[in-house]
């Protein structure tokens, strides 16, 4: 019945220490990109965008008539 004793203060520094690591990360992989990547992924999206709006069906107005 005896648990593991914890440090609470040694525990609250470890679990700080790696919230900040995967803050960490997740600022690396939105913000660490090069000029050119950003640039690339930009005209890529663009390019399926216009892809997508050339094959949609324009509705005639219901309003109209």
């Amino acid at each position: 019945m005896s648990g593991d004793v914890v440090n609470l203060r040694q525990f609250r520094k470890q679990k700080a220490r790696s919230e900040k690591e995967t803050k960490a990360e997740q600022n690396r992989a939105a913000f660490g990109r090069t000029k050119a990547e950003k640039t690339l992924t930009r005209a890529l999206n663009e390019k399926a965008q216009k892809t997508l709006d050339q094959g949609r069906l324009e509705r005639p107005d219901e309003d109209k008539g």
